[in-house]
């Protein structure tokens, strides 16, 4: 549960002195194919911090993204932007490049939220869980310049570094002459230098209806979420030094959690290895609503008390 706190007092790491309050704004979609988001707006806002983009999964609980990081981020004077992917618009959009272009709908927002004040950084940290991980992952190959950070959780399956057929590696589909695998192959050393964590349940091994399935994949990359995490993980490591790039992933199995965000956050610490530097928070959260049309970005700003 969310409580109020006051302000920590001047013998804690500064960190831990900022206002962890936050607003939690909705905003709605602006114009045809724009994409929704939810909100955390840090109080004190440090222009010079990062934004967190928290990606969710299949049932779309953008809001439970928002708020399960907003205070950690609040701490650092960071804004959570948790963009909402429609079902009719986006069906797919784990895969980035399906279906309604997910990865230009995420990129016309950011600009959006950019020229709000909401940020101002040359990058930002991406973070997905399930089918967001999937996303983050396959976005953050597409686009590594934008990435400053990634941290996947939960993902039911992978692009691994490899000569498999796109979305399964990085090689052309049959009979493609130009393909998504080979544009994110041209960026893979820089996505291979970027800071990657890698982290599943404990006790997220077994498959389920929504974990894609059949011989060739089931060979490539294991039976289940904790083993495909692992086997990824390991893929670029592997990758990268191949190349002569010092490794930069790591796998974590988070303790006492299965395939649920919440429980990956409350018993399996997700919030702390998404947002790390933070320190022990409480949060005081208001809510607003930037749904209405025509909400500036001066709006929103002030709503969230910045």
């Amino acid at each position: 549960m969310l409580r109020n706190v006051s302000e920590t007092g001047p013998s804690q790491p500064k960190a831990s002195r900022r206002s962890a309050a936050f607003t939690l704004v909705e905003r709605a979609a602006k114009g045809r194919g724009g994409l929704a988001c939810w909100l955390a707006l840090p109080v004190e806002l440090d222009p010079k911090a990062p934004p967190l983009v928290a990606v969710h999964g299949i049932q779309r609980r953008a809001r439970d993204q928002a708020e399960c990081y907003g205070a950690r981020a609040a701490a650092l004077g960071r804004p959570v932007i948790a963009p909402l992917f429609d079902r009719r618009a986006w069906p797919r959009y784990q895969q980035v490049v399906r279906k309604g272009r997910a990865d230009h709908a995420l990129l016309a927002l950011m600009t959006e939220l950019r020229l709000t004040g909401i940020w101002n950084t040359r990058s930002f940290e991406l973070a997905g869980f399930s089918g967001g991980a999937q996303f983050a992952h396959r976005f953050a190959m597409l686009y590594p310049q934008l990435v400053s950070r990634l941290t996947l959780s939960s993902a039911g399956w992978y692009t691994f570094p490899d000569t498999a057929a796109f979305p399964y590696g990085l090689a052309a589909r049959p009979g493609r002459r130009s393909d998504w695998g080979p544009r994110m192959a041209a960026g893979l050393d820089q996505f291979l230098r970027l800071p990657i964590q890698v982290c599943v349940g404990a006790e997220d091994n077994l498959q389920d209806p929504n974990t894609r399935s059949g011989a060739e994949i089931d060979l490539q990359q294991g039976r289940d979420r904790l083993t495909r995490g692992r086997r990824w993980a390991e893929a670029l490591s592997a990758a990268a030094m191949a190349r002569g790039i010092p490794p930069q992933v790591a796998f974590k199995a988070l303790p006492g959690c299965g395939h649920d965000f919440r429980d990956c956050v409350e018993y399996g610490g997700l919030d702390r290895v998404v947002v790390p530097e933070a320190g022990p928070v409480d949060a005081a959260v208001s809510r607003g609503s930037a749904a209405g049309a025509g909400f500036s970005g001066r709006e929103v700003m002030l709503q969230a008390g910045l």
